[in-house]
């Protein structure tokens, strides 16, 4: 079903886009780094926080995204079309919701997830986290809109609308921190204004006619649960999957924050940096879901075998090379983060052991499962990894880095034992072929 060019042409554009992605909150961090050690350690626990809401509404931006892939393999072009706009429904609707429940109870719940913190840290943290809850519907809109470019084979689009918010991010946080000092909260407000702008015009794009999936009558309110059943088919295990995965990631950043600010601001740069190393697993997890989405929809079920096989080869092909490049680079990046001597060669130390993990076992971990999202088999890829997070990451962090006091790394070795037990599964899933007795559409 489809050729070396047409993968290409999806593929490149969602490398470059995830990479474009990954800046925005890299630069956040690093421009914060001229107020202060406090304001990198706030600015990454908002971000840990504000990222289980944010793979929240991607959880909704896949559902749609497999549904509307699946109707384009079955040559279905009105029933795609149909199903975008329930995604957009479930997405505002969502967003909303927590948004105003975030913006009214801001300290507390930063109080009940990260206990007792520095003033100073948190401080940082609200300045910058109440832009940001602000910009969750717009993202979660554009997240929605990018999903139904992609299901398309259009992630050219996404690309560009990536670029102009990284442009006005980085040219907001240079005009905000550094030009009126103001800080963390400057920081959030440039986020928020590229968010704003890059769905405004995605917006516009997904409701032109004549694209292949697009939103009809969009301000004709046209609710049909029946689709929207089959969207939250896929969205609400994922949704559910990422939910339960990031209360775990955030229980283990309140595990960190326990160990000292060295060691949030060491974690801030690992997580930065290790991110850049896992963009080729993201972007083909992103395309995995249109190529094998739209084979399963044709019940082209040997292609998408094939297909899975192949872009597995090239996530391991991209991220060999990514994974070595930061390992050499880390030092030299680490630095960009203006921390203590205690802080950066924690940061060094943990950033280059998950750089040796990543090459070996992230694509079995987080690439597989897609392609079993992208094949209707949802309810297992949320069972595996929320067991897998809370027997392994969650426990085993807390006893590595806290009862038996190997710290920092001991909380990442806790991450890798949920890496090697989540891959096997999902791997072996795969190659077994019980995802191919599942369907959506």
């Amino acid at each position: 079903m489809f050729d070396n060019r047409y993968l290409r042409t999806l593929i490149i554009p969602l490398l470059i886009e995830t990479l474009l992605s990954v800046t925005i909150g890299m630069m956040d961090t690093i421009m914060v780094s001229t107020v202060g050690e406090h304001a990198v350690s706030g600015v990454s626990l908002v971000d840990s926080l504000s990222n289980l809401f944010v793979f929240l509404f991607s959880a909704f931006s896949t559902g749609g995204a497999v549904v509307a892939s699946q109707y384009l393999g079955r040559k279905d072009r009105e029933s795609a079309c149909f199903s975008a706009k329930q995604l957009m429904y479930l997405t505002l609707s969502f967003s909303l919701a927590v948004a105003l429940v975030l913006l009214a109870f801001r300290r507390p719940i930063m109080n009940l997830v990260y206990g007792h913190i520095e003033e100073s840290v948190m401080s940082s943290a609200l300045d910058y986290f109440t832009p940001i809850v602000i910009s969750f519907p717009f993202l979660a809109l554009l997240n929605s809109s990018n999903a139904i470019f992609r299901s398309m084979g259009k992630s050219r689009i996404t690309m560009l609308v990536s670029i102009i918010m990284n442009l006005i991010n980085v040219s907001g946080n240079s005009l905000l921190i550094y030009v009126f000092d103001m800080g963390t909260a400057g920081a959030g407000i440039a986020s928020l204004m590229s968010r704003i702008v890059a769905c405004v015009f995605m917006l516009y794009k997904v409701t032109r006619k004549q694209e292949e999936v697009h939103i009809e009558k969009p301000l004709k309110l046209e609710v049909d649960f029946p689709m929207i059943r089959k969207v939250l088919k896929i969205a609400l295990p994922s949704g559910i999957e990422n939910s339960v995965f990031h209360i775990g990631k955030i229980l283990v950043s309140s595990t960190i924050a326990s160990l000292g600010t060295a060691s949030i601001a060491a974690s801030a740069v690992f997580n930065g940096l290790s991110t850049f190393a896992n963009i080729p697993g993201t972007a083909v997890g992103m395309a995995a879901v249109t190529v094998i989405g739209q084979c399963c929809g044709a019940r082209k079920y040997d292609e998408a075998s094939y297909y899975g096989r192949k872009l597995l080869l090239l996530t391991y092909l991209m991220m060999g090379i990514t994974c070595a490049v930061m390992y050499i680079l880390t030092p030299e990046l680490a630095i960009l983060y203006n921390l203590s001597d205690e802080a950066n060669s924690l940061a060094i130390e943990a950033t280059r052991l998950n750089m040796i993990q990543s090459v070996i076992f992230w694509p079995f971990a987080f690439t597989v499962p897609n392609y079993l999202r992208a094949a209707g088999d949802a309810k297992f890829t949320m069972v595996v990894s929320i067991f897998s997070m809370w027997a392994f990451r969650v426990l085993l962090s807390r006893i590595l880095g806290i009862t038996l006091g190997f710290g920092l790394i001991g909380v990442l070795w806790g991450m890798f034992i949920d890496w090697y037990f989540r891959g096997i599964l999902f791997t072996t899933r795969f190659l077994r072929g019980k995802w191919k007795t599942k369907t959506v559409v």
